[in-house]
């Protein structure tokens, strides 16, 4: 809209959403770079029902409507009748749904003339403007007359509106789609919800000048109205909190640089004992910035927030750019030292920066993450802190799901097309991988020769990255000191307890807006989880007190034993391990870096890997460049070099240079990538280098522009690597029931992490309601005992009641049991049906538990210890406990699928994958498994990868483009496959089957088949 609007020469912009201003700052910032003004305002409900337009004519203006907003969202109940100060809020009488038009159309004057009173009454008699607006119909002249007239007699100025629903005629269509959404109707039956026309678009000054010739009052009104009001988003006035002193009064800054000072060098002294030279010149260097930039404050609430979530044995990690400063490590917030890592603090503040500093806290994911987070809500009040929004754009299934709902097509249209794999990502795709992919999704689901595919593949390519709704951020949180519900309006968010801004973070860091990020890892809860069952079993750990120079840790990730473990578990990465062979803990670093889509795009990986292999020459690119990259072999992985090379290299200021990282994380236009990289090639020319490496340099920045990873992210991603790594090395027991006890998490289903575990050498027991606690529990060293949580359909509830009741007393018989546990009529299926009830006195099998426990329905059946009781049915062969398995838990303890499927159809010449490890290159084979995963990224240029499990292991699989399109059915949907290929082994002998031709397995039930990690 607001890009359409300065083509058409408008000078100005009002954005009114209703009930919020939720496209105000993206519209603020559009409007800034084409040369206009976005005024902002929203559109309001009143008692009645009506909406009318409302604009801000001051900034006292925007914080009162916006407080308006934020009480009209947490107390939706209550009055909201205001009264702004004269002049601050200008309101119009809106379009035919606002207070005038609607009782004019129901032909009551006297209705309309009271309502304008009502407004004139709330927002002053200067302050209302009638609107006026032609769109064509066959009441416009009737109504507009009765407006004038009435406007006349109030004397209130006209304001001639088009009362713009699209940007041009031809969005229409999508409009009209986004009116079948907004009543749930398809198209077919919209009837008169639908606008009568295509009017209502952006006009031009001049269009509008003309269609309102004979009220030439009206287009003069319009243009005073925007040259009266001189607020914009520009003067927002945000201002982040004060630390407090001991009593609740707010620190000045130079006390507030004090006592960071204090708590830097005492957190120093820690981490360091004798600081040197250089961590004190660092320090300094640090300290000086952030007083002279005004951040000490900062600085200190993220500390405190760390410190309360210590104090309660939260396990936390700071990471991201903050990782980049000795104060963030000093303080406590971040684990890894920027000194010894030569890291680049420019990389997270720097002088002359628009924005705050932006630092990432993980915790553990659940409870324990919201703790903090609830923590803050108490500390600074549901008015003065809230989470960021999520802007939820349409993305490729949710656009043709819903495009295609509104066409009439059934909904098993949109499931077999959200079926289908995806061949392109997202964020980063080009509008001509979109069509090409939906031309090649569609192709299998409708013919070309369906009258309304023409209009789907329209609405489905207009929608695609358009707003659908506002969700919540994983973890940014703002706070504010004086009413953050005067900055932004304020709504619940979906969880209870929580509330959220109506701006994204991208909005909230353009507009000034500081975000402290409190984000859930999987991992972090289940490493706490698994030193929490070490510490009960008597033997405390401490993460920080684990060895980073483990020979067994190293030799564990250099055979590509990672499964389960955090950022070096997929197929990419496992594939690489061996090849890398790493050796050090800045090994794994540059190994959870180098598997992303900008070093793979950028063909970084295969020089990085021939030049550490010794089989290709280092190249630092520049001399300059050589001290920056000796790290990595002259090959430029990390951000924080990137930035160091254009200062290096170009002569960029610490500035300019966080002016290329922006630019280089800013996915919404290549305009300001484009603006960096015409400085840096002026300043590589102005020092004399060569065409032929500002190229190289160009080339290696590129690769960052969508998928930049920092040095500072990739240790300390790394320190969670390895700590993953160290537990499943040294205590696998305690590793895997953190795993189990955290989904859903990672890359593989439970059941690939219950395989992999007895692979190992641990005995998981099944779920018992004579044994098994709520969480799965470690027996001993190589021992598990699955627990209650793993059951579907067993509220949380009944699982605490069985434990509860056990303790008291042992279950003496199923109907002791079902009287005390008191499970609902499902629970107590399932639980028979997974065996849980296995154990007890009259139980014989799973199939007699199914019989026993319908007998309460007749009391006089169900006896205890009845003697001679003898099972009517018969026990579940080894196949049928198999399918109950994962009905009832996704995961089964027992035989794995492919080795019943050997006993019953006894195939010996389909190989298993542990089979694979002793054969030669380029042999045929055949082999078959269930499939566990599926990837096909937009980096592939169309290739499959498929990861084959079986009761041996994993096999990799390759299947390239042309016989993925041939067998895409087969491929895509069937659980397990048969097939047959040509043994490649790469480097690192790792044996990956090149796919010729592959089937469905005969012989073997689907229900059989864990969840696979498809497409992602």
């Amino acid at each position: 809209m607001v890009q359409r609007a300065a083509e058409i020469g408008c000078e100005a912009i009002a954005i009114t959403d209703v009930a919020g201003f939720y496209g105000s700052a993206r519209a603020h910032h559009a409007a800034q770079r084409c040369g206009i003004r976005a005024l902002v305002g929203s559109t309001i409900t009143l008692a009645d029902q009506t909406r009318i337009p409302v604009l801000c004519a001051s900034r006292e203006g925007y914080r009162l409507l916006s407080r308006h907003l934020t009480d009209f969202h947490l107390m939706p109940d209550a009055a909201h009748e205001f009264f702004p100060l004269e002049g601050h809020l200008i309101a119009l009488t809106g379009d035919r749904d606002g207070p005038l038009c609607r009782r004019l159309l129901a032909n009551d004057r006297t209705g309309a003339l009271h309502a304008a009173q009502r407004l004139i009454h709330v927002f002053g008699q200067a302050n209302v403007y009638v609107e006026i607006h032609r769109h064509g119909l066959r009441d416009d002249g009737r109504l507009n007359r009765e407006l004038i007239d009435l406007a006349s007699h109030l004397r209130l100025p006209l304001l001639a509106s088009n009362a713009p629903l699209h940007a041009t005629r031809s969005d229409r269509r999508l409009a009209d789609a986004f009116a079948c959404l907004r009543h749930r109707v398809p198209l077919d039956r919209a009837g008169r919800l639908l606008s009568p026309n295509g009017e209502r678009h952006l006009k031009s000054p001049h269009e509008m000048a003309a269609l309102f010739a004979d009220l030439p009052e009206s287009i003069r009104n319009t243009r005073r109205l925007a040259e009266r009001i001189g607020f914009t988003l520009e003067n927002l006035d945000y201002r982040f909190p004060d630390f407090p002193d001991g009593h609740g009064h707010p620190l000045s800054l130079t006390e507030q640089s004090t006592l960071l000072r204090r708590h830097a060098y005492a957190g120093a002294s820690r981490r360091y004992g004798v600081c040197s030279s250089k961590v004190r010149a660092q320090l300094e260097h640090e300290l000086a910035m952030i007083h002279r930039l005004g951040f000490p404050g900062y600085f200190l609430i993220v500390h405190d927030l760390v410190e309360f979530a210590r104090g309660r044995g939260i396990l936390c990690q700071g990471r991201g750019s903050a990782a980049n400063s000795v104060v963030c490590y000093a303080l406590g917030i971040t684990s890894v030292d920027p000194v010894g890592g030569g890291l680049l603090f420019e990389r997270f503040l720097s002088e002359n920066r628009r924005s705050w500093p932006d630092i990432d806290i993980d915790f553990p994911s659940g409870d324990r993450r919201e703790e903090v987070i609830q923590h803050v809500f108490r500390k600074y009040g549901t008015r003065n802190a809230a989470m960021t929004a999520n802007v939820i754009t349409y993305r490729p299934k949710s656009a043709f799901r819903e495009m295609s709902k509104v066409l009439g097509f059934p909904p098993s249209v949109a499931e077999r097309f959200s079926a289908s794999p995806s061949s392109f990502g997202g964020a980063g795709s080009k509008r001509r991988d979109h069509e090409a992919e939906f031309e090649e999704r569609v192709s299998g689901i409708l013919p070309p020769s369906h009258p309304r595919l023409p209009a789907l593949t329209h609405l489905y390519h207009a929608v695609l990255g358009i707003p659908r709704h506002l969700g919540q951020h994983s973890g940014g949180m703002i706070v504010c000191d004086h009413g953050l519900d005067a900055v932004v309006p304020l709504q619940p968010a979906t969880m209870a307890g929580r509330c959220v801004v109506q701006w994204d973070k991208d909005d909230c860091e353009d507009m000034g807006i500081v975000k402290i990020d409190l984000l859930g890892l999987g991992m972090l809860a289940s490493l706490e989880h698994a030193l929490e069952i070490r510490s009960r079993r008597g033997h405390p750990l401490d993460l920080a007190t684990i060895p980073k120079n483990d020979p067994a840790v190293f030799e564990m990730l250099c055979r590509a034993d990672t499964i389960g473990t955090f950022q070096v578990e997929s197929r990419a990465q496992m594939a690489t391990l061996p090849v890398m062979r790493p050796q050090t803990f800045y090994d794994i670093a540059i190994q959870v870096a180098i598997i992303r889509p900008g070093p793979i795009v950028g063909d970084l990986v295969h020089p990085y890997l021939n030049r550490r292999n010794g089989r290709e020459k280092i190249d630092f690119i520049h001399p300059a460049c050589e001290e920056i990259l000796r790290r990595t072999l002259g090959v430029p992985l990390f951000q924080e070099q990137v930035l160091r090379m254009a200062m290096a290299v170009a002569g960029f200021s610490g500035a300019e240079a966080d002016e290329l990282r922006r630019a280089m994380a800013f996915k919404r236009s290549d305009d300001r990538m484009e603006s960096v990289t015409i400085k840096l090639r002026h300043g590589m020319t102005e020092r004399g280098i060569s065409i032929e490496v500002q190229e190289k340099i160009i080339a290696s920045i590129g690769s960052f522009a969508l998928y930049g990873f920092p040095e500072s992210h990739a240790i300390s991603f790394a320190l969670i690597a390895y700590a993953s790594c160290w537990f499943k090395v040294h205590h696998p027991a305690e590793f895997y029931a953190g795993l189990i006890n955290h989904q859903p998490m990672g890359f593989y289903s439970v059941n690939t992490l219950m395989q992999d575990a007895k692979r190992h050498g641990i005995r998981i027991k099944p779920v018992s309601c004579l044994f098994s606690e709520v969480l799965t529990v470690v027996v001993d060293d190589q021992t598990l005992r699955l627990g209650l949580h793993r059951i579907k359909g067993v509220s949380a509830e009944t699982m605490h009641r069985i434990t509860e009741e056990r303790r008291k007393e042992h279950f003496s018989s199923l109907e002791n049991f079902l009287t005390r546990a008191r499970p609902s009529v499902n629970e107590k299926r399932m639980l028979a049906k997974a065996g849980a009830l296995n154990g007890m006195p009259e139980i014989q099998h799973r199939r007699d538990a199914l019989w026993q426990v319908e007998l309460p329905l007749h009391d006089d059946l169900l006896i205890p210890c009845r003697s001679g009781y003898r099972a009517v049915l018969p026990p579940m062969s080894a196949g049928e406990r198999l399918t109950a398995d994962f009905t009832t838990q996704g995961a089964s303890v027992g035989t794995h699928p492919m080795a019943l499927w050997r006993d019953a159809c006894g195939s010996s010449n389909v190989l298993r994958s542990r089979d694979l490890q002793n054969l030669p290159h380029g042999v045929p084979v055949t082999i078959a498994g269930m499939v566990i995963c599926r990837q096909r990224p937009s980096t592939a240029k169309g290739h499959c990868f498929i990861s084959l499990e079986d009761e041996t292991g994993i096999a990799n699989l390759f299947v390239p483009k042309t016989t993925f399109h041939r067998l895409r059915r087969v491929i895509s949907s069937e659980p397990f496959l048969w097939i047959e290929g040509i043994l490649q082994r790469s480097e690192g002998d790792q044996p990956t089957v090149y796919v010729i031709h592959v089937q469905e397995l005969d012989g073997i039930e689907p229900e059989h088949a864990a969840r696979s990690h498809d497409f992602h």
